[in-house]
């Protein structure tokens, strides 16, 4: 009981000497048996300065002083390493030379280098500290690396309900990694492997598993030969389901909301699926306090394989919005962000939507106001009122405002486009009234600001395109949910046999509804020069040489259901649109689009893999179409069929002044259809992601195209959102003789 004190009391005074390690040695020690001891007759200021936290060896008893705390790290040493060079290890402790000596660190720094060793494969590496040379200030590890370690097999045993090529799928041990190198064997890859088929046996409704690893070393420990026991147990099923808490809906309105349904297998994560529909409808109806959980219940007396599931719900009050409140926007104005609360219903007397605009943040409209005014951060809360009713919640809206305005130079590298320097003045927060008192106060982009508009002008030169452009948008002209829409751009294309200069002028609205319909018109007005003509250009084209007014009027109608107008993962979206136009040349273009969104499958991070179908469809009117205003299919833009070159597919003009002439160079197509489906499927993070694709078409010649594909997408942040780098590898397996095939396609930087 003494000693015991005595230690206690050393401890307290060497932690209130300011080691922040000498208790955590301590423990340490006893853990590993070890129990420190102490030399006697210490004085009661080498206690205070905390120069006792060092194992007693023989050497020690026998008179050798542990280290006093002026002792600084003179050398650190290692011996028997060959997988890792001195550096490496010495980067990797929490001290260096000349450090002030603390046998704590030491000790932590033998453990951290057995933990790199055995994190590559060395399980049975062995680490030791020289604690004789240690109060002379000289750390020396002596290193037995032992074999790494090689995976020889990987096996399950007892799967009965599961295929083994799907276990070997789940698990991430190999026998052989990438390129047939070797996968190495650690007890953390193991445990996790482990994790992985536990939490795939719950989803799948097999609730009694149990799963151990079983090891087996070669003689001289550089193999191991490692198999899974599985006992699966039964697959549960649901008996019946049962909710508790609920007043507001009945159980006929929360079942309508449900995918599972008794006699079906329990699966954990439809029941998670579920579990936020139901939460959700809360949302929508003014629970901000709303929480809902499930859990399976067993039930014995029906049977030895069924649960009930209970859903839990704690419905809290409902509540209508208040008063909104708008913080942290120095240079935003307030209208801007009460314009976004509007379109989507978030106002004062609305229901307080907990769905778009959850209390614990991380809501869609959040996103959407701060993609709106580019804030870094937007949190939107509901505050109880001082005083208000008792059904109403304040809504707290506050902003962290982030960079809006920039001038970016760049280059853009696409295959339809080729090369694209780029020198871009943009301002997403735009406010053209806001006109700056100074030169300095232009250039430092303190003016024209807080208003919520767009203003970009963008200098593009490039070996095949080249844009100067200016545009304007304002996507609450008036304070209405209409988007204005003005731009003027000068356009230089290279094409087959000619090139091609555009001078351009546009104006145009588009209103938006609540019911998410939206309609718009466009105005043009549009010079288009066909110049630098090829000897042998088609007659089509020497049709149009020179310059070609075109001015035209543009209605469209559409309606957008999806889940984020960003990046949707499920819902549609529609488009349908006419435009007459007269001049030069006087025809009709009716066209029209549809892309669908549907998420196959959603991991633990919530990264969603989506399969996205898409359809468009165009055709000239009234009269013949010049060629630059036809249609052209093929390459990655917006009349994409991948695999085969941009424009490469449609008619062919026949060759002028040349002996034998051959349908060589496009000339467009009177009408087009388009159908194709893509899954993207996360790979990396959330930036990096799978491509797997079809891609089918016809136009007026030839028969009907289709090819398949597939390639990776890179998503790099922005200021106003992630910009996509495309590489993509596609087999045309149906085409005419006269298309143009590219196998590889990529886009790399933000074009237009």
């Amino acid at each position: 009981m003494p000693s015991a004190i005595l230690i206690v009391f050393i401890l307290v005074l060497h932690l209130g000497s300011g080691s922040a390690f000498a208790g955590q040695y301590l423990s340490t020690r006893l853990e590993t048996g070890l129990a420190p001891q102490f030399t006697a007759g210490l004085s009661i200021s080498q206690l205070i300065v905390g120069s006792v936290a060092v194992p007693a060896t023989a050497k020690q008893q026998q008179g050798v002083s542990p280290p006093a705390s002026n002792n600084s790290v003179k050398s650190i040493e290692f011996v028997g390493n060959q997988h890792y060079k001195d550096k490496v290890l010495g980067q990797r402790l929490d001290f260096k030379a000349g450090d002030r000596l603390d046998p704590v660190l030491a000790e932590a720094g033998r453990r951290i280098i057995e933990e790199i060793y055995r994190k590559v494969g060395f399980a049975f590496v062995k680490v030791t500290l020289d604690w004789e040379k240690l109060p002379k200030g000289e750390v020396l590890y002596t290193i037995d690396e032992g074999p790494r370690v090689r995976i020889r097999s990987v096996k399950f045993s007892g799967s009965k309900a599961v295929k083994t090529e799907t276990l070997h799928q789940i698990t991430k041990i190999k026998q052989k990694s990438w390129f047939y190198w070797p996968f190495y064997y650690t007890k953390e890859a193991v445990a996790e492997d482990i994790v992985r088929l536990e939490n795939f046996y719950y989803e799948k409704g097999f609730l009694d598993y149990k799963i151990t690893p079983e090891t087996q070393f070669s003689d001289d420990n550089s193999e191991v030969a490692l198999t899974f026991v599985i006992e699966e147990g039964p697959a549960y099923r649901i008996e019946k389901i049962v909710f508790t808490g609920n007043k507001y809906f009945d159980e006929d309105a929360l079942r309508a909301r449900l995918e599972l349904a008794p006699g079906q297998v329990y699966i954990k994560r439809k029941a998670a699926a579920d579990t936020q529909r139901l939460l959700k409808l809360y949302g929508e109806h003014g629970f901000v306090d709303a929480d809902v959980q499930h859990k399976p219940r067993f039930c014995p007396e029906v049977g030895p394989d069924v649960v009930n599931i209970e859903f839990s719900i704690i419905e809290g009050g409902q509540f209508r919005i208040g008063q909104v409140e708008i913080t942290g926007n120095e240079v935003t104005y307030d209208k801007v962000v009460r314009h976004v609360l509007d379109e989507y219903g978030f106002t004062p007397g609305q229901m307080y939507n907990g769905d778009i605009a959850p209390k614990q943040g991380g809501g869609i409209l959040e996103k959407y106001v701060q993609r709106m005014v580019l804030a870094e951060e937007v949190m939107i809360r509901p505050v109880t009122p001082a005083g208000g009713a008792p059904d109403q919640k304040d809504a707290k809206v506050d902003i962290k405002e982030g960079t809006t305005g920039w001038i970016n130079p760049g280059v853009g590298v696409s295959s339809d486009y080729g090369m694209i320097g780029q020198l871009v003045y943009e301002q997403h927060n735009f406010d053209i009234t806001d006109w700056p008192d100074s030169f300095g106060e232009f250039i430092s982009m303190k003016a024209f600001r807080g208003a919520g508009q767009t203003m970009r002008i963008a200098l593009q030169p490039g070996t095949e395109l080249s844009v100067y452009s200016v545009n304007f948008s304002d996507p609450y002209w008036r304070g209405r949910p209409v988007t204005l829409d003005v731009a003027g751009s000068s356009f230089e294309r290279y094409r087959e046999s000619y090139r091609e200069g555009r001078l351009r002028s546009y104006l145009g609205f588009e209103q938006r509804f609540q019911d998410r319909w939206r309609r718009s018109i466009g105005l043009r007005a549009e010079n288009v020069d066909v110049k630098s003509l090829d000897f042998d250009a088609p007659q089509e084209i020497i049709d149009v040489k020179g310059d070609n007014m075109l001015v035209g009027v543009k209605f469209g109608i559409g309606r957008s259901v999806i889940d984020d107008i960003y990046d949707p993962s499920k819902g549609y979206v529609l488009d349908a649109d006419y435009e007459q136009v007269a001049g030069d040349h006087t025809f009709g273009v009716l066209g029209g689009s549809c892309a669908w969104y549907k998420t196959l499958y959603e991991d633990v991070l919530e990264r969603k893999t989506v399969l996205a179908l898409n359809l468009r469809a165009g055709t000239t009117v009234i009269d013949d179409a010049p060629p630059f205003e036809k249609f052209y299919a093929g390459g990655t833009g917006t009349y994409s069929v991948r695999g085969f070159e941009y424009r490469g597919i449609g008619p062919r003009g026949l060759q002028t002044n040349v002996p034998s002439p051959r349908r060589k160079d496009p000339i467009g197509s009177d009408w087009i259809f388009l159908a194709g489906t893509e899954v993207t499927v996360p790979l990396i993070g959330e930036n990096f992601a799978a491509l797997f694709f079809v891609d089918s078409g016809a136009v007026e010649t030839g028969p009907y195209r289709w090819s398949v594909g597939t390639g990776i997408q890179i998503r790099i942040p922005y200021w106003f959102g992630p910009v996509p780098m495309r590489f993509q590898v596609a087999a045309p397996l149906k085409k005419d003789d006269d298309d143009e095939t590219q196998i590889f396609s990529f886009s790399i930087g933000r074009l237009f």
